[in-house]
């Protein structure tokens, strides 16, 4: 499946691989950006035309229900959501810099947000005339978690479980769920950390030949590599992974 002429909701859309993945949809499909940064968004909207722009911080789960309401009444059927926004905190709990407060945001933006708009966005995705699809974007550190970043990698881990779950609720439906897992990928979050990165533009590519190839796990770059070490070389594996 070709993604042309679809409308597609993207969370996190202003930078990153969000904003290289409106970048390469917004030519051929109406992408619909949900995203915290008003500063952002406003160029963002100038830039593609076909693109319409949302304000939500997902931090706040409280917003969720008014901009998917307001999504939903203004374009009825979606055909594809993609759950892209996440923040990660590297500070590890026993560093005096550790903040406290943070916890609950990184949960929410990173797992909160992926399972309330899943459920929210339902009934529109079940609207869409070919197939729909909600697609996770997920991190190697869901199957392998490393030495910091201990929230991040535990709600990585948990947005997979929730889209395997997921995806046995929906069998019976037109939308399936899929998710990319993403080695390290040069973006504004990662910068100052970590070698070898891949492009955000070589990820966003990636997620959009996951999705139009209807891949239930798109394994990306290294990430296919640390498949076949946990399946072959499970403590070599981990051990890696913990210096990540």
């Amino acid at each position: 499946m070709k993604l042309i002429n679809k409308t597609i909701v993207v969370t996190g859309g202003t930078s990153g691989i969000g904003y290289q993945l409106v970048k390469q949809l917004a030519a051929h499909n109406t992408v619909l950006v949900i995203a915290r940064n008003s500063e952002r968004l406003k160029p963002l909207a100038l830039e593609f035309k076909t693109l319409m722009a949302y304000e939500c911080d997902l931090a706040q789960p409280e917003s969720y229900l008014s901009v998917v309401n307001n999504i939903t009444q203004r374009h009825g059927a979606i055909d594809v959501l993609i759950n892209n926004a996440a923040i990660q905190n590297t500070a590890c709990f026993t560093d005096p810099m550790f903040n406290y407060g943070m916890l609950r945001t990184e949960v929410d933006v990173n797992f909160t947000a992926v399972c309330a708009f899943s459920y929210l966005f339902l009934a529109a995705l079940q609207k869409s005339t070919s197939p729909a699809y909600i697609v996770n974007i997920n991190s190697g550190l869901a199957l392998a978690p490393k030495t910091n970043s201990a929230v991040y990698c535990a709600s990585k881990a948990a947005v997979n479980t929730f889209s395997k779950s997921l995806g046995y609720q929906l069998a019976n439906t037109n939308v399936e769920v899929l998710q990319s897992f993403l080695p390290l990928v040069d973006t504004p979050m990662t910068k100052g950390r970590g070698s070898g990165k891949i492009t955000a533009q070589h990820a966003a590519r990636e997620i959009i030949h996951g999705i139009e190839t209807k891949q239930l796990e798109n394994n990306i770059g290294k990430v296919k590599l640390l498949r076949g070490l946990l399946r072959c070389f499970p403590s070599m594996a981990y051990n890696m992974m913990k210096g990540y």
